[in-house]
């Protein structure tokens, strides 16, 4: 308690591991995450039971398995926070190039589940969406890049990494899956801002962005539906959208009331891309918020890590994976109140899912091994001193 209050303690030279990596850790963003796990269980209870009856299951069936794929993040998270910001690139260098052949073959190979967006590999007892673990991947092998570009006489760093975010866009776009293709440009022109981007070029690459919607809406029969579905100025009752919408606005102030939600029943996917229409119908718009004050605590405490760190390749990767795990929680919750169109995201850590679950964990014990206590300057001594010259 005394960590999360005053801040970590410096490093100790020659301290065995698990000290010197609980004095090191934002014990604040760990615990919001073990909290979001939490109500990702509780919320579980209450939405998955309707689909497990109907595909012939236990009752808690998605439970269990979400308690198992969620310990096992939790265990990925602890240990990838405890590797050094050298041990953490080679691990997303290493899982970036699995990712991105698993990418590649997902056309011939990969399956849809009746969903319309071949996203998966199905291995019978499970299945794998690539993408979820490309995210973190990428994520660290840009900032790489754009490090090293910054470097006196260092390669074009921001070149190839705009040429490999474009690739990887296109490859998901052609799944369709244009939710994650947004997130990884987000995440890129993140990094790329705080490494120096003109705003000028920011500013065209968001005209070539609105161009491609363009084109997509005009070529994609699924992107086009789920733009107009969003467009539209009437809400189909029977759709998702409009069965979430009824459930946040019956769920009020403080809900319906546990286990007395309906839209559970109605909603195929209450327990993934839909969840926080659970909270919202049986908890109230008090739940809600709390979960929106546990991604805002993760984010803002990470980045105000990052600011003070010196290293500009840890400072870039720890703030493209901290604004990429908030903003996926803010599309998820916006598609839910139709303020966004509908973009088949998971709620990190709080959803069902195994795939999209694990690598939340992979990418926050990333972002932790990021935003642990170095033995170092602050970044305002080093600026100061190049002043004072």
């Amino acid at each position: 308690m005394t960590e999360m209050v005053y801040g970590a303690a410096p490093v100790r030279n020659g301290e065995p591991i698990l000290p010197k990596w609980w004095r090191t850790i934002d014990m604040w963003s760990m615990s919001c995450v073990l909290i979001l796990f939490t109500v990702g269980l509780l919320l579980g209870l209450a939405a998955s039971p309707p689909l497990a009856a109907k595909n012939g299951f236990e009752a808690f069936h998605y439970v269990q398995r979400q308690a198992f794929f969620g310990c096992l993040a939790l265990i990925a998270m602890m240990l990838t926070s405890m590797m050094t910001p050298v041990m953490v690139r080679r691990l997303a260098v290493l899982g970036f190039l699995v990712t991105f052949v698993a990418l590649m073959f997902l056309p011939f190979f990969g399956t849809d589940f009746g969903k319309g967006a071949t996203r998966w590999f199905s291995l019978g007892f499970a299945s794998v969406q690539p993408s979820e673990f490309l995210k973190p991947g990428f994520v660290v092998v840009a900032a790489w890049m754009l490090a090293a570009g910054q470097e006196l006489n260092g390669p074009p760093g921001r070149m190839w990494s705009f040429v490999l975010c474009i690739t990887i866009v296109l490859m998901l776009a052609l799944q369709p899956d244009f939710g994650q293709a947004c997130l990884v440009l987000f995440s890129w022109g993140v990094m790329y801002f705080v490494a120096g981007a003109p705003m000028l070029l920011l500013v065209g690459m968001a005209g070539l962005v609105v161009f491609a919607g363009t084109v997509a809406y005009s070529n994609s029969e699924h992107f086009a539906r789920r733009i107009d579905g969003f467009l539209s100025t009437d809400i189909d009752p029977t759709t998702q959208i409009g069965y979430a919408t009824n459930a946040i606005r019956e769920g009020g102030l403080f809900g319906v009331g546990v286990g007395e939600g309906e839209v559970k029943w109605s909603l195929p996917d209450a327990h993934t891309d839909f969840i926080i229409a659970v909270a919202a119908e049986e908890y109230g718009l008090i739940l809600v918020l709390v979960i929106i004050a546990l991604y805002t605590v993760v984010v803002v405490r990470s980045l105000l890590r990052l600011v003070r760190e010196r290293d500009p390749f840890i400072r870039l990767a720890g703030t493209g994976l901290a604004c990429s795990f908030g903003v996926q929680a803010m599309i998820n919750m916006g598609v839910a109140v139709r303020l966004l169109p509908a973009k088949g995201m998971t709620l990190p850590f709080v959803s069902y899912g195994g795939s999209s679950v694990i690598a939340s964990g992979i990418a926050l014990g990333m972002l932790l091994a990021f935003t642990r206590t170095r033995p170092q300057g602050e970044i305002s001594d080093l600026l100061g001193r190049g002043r004072g010259r």
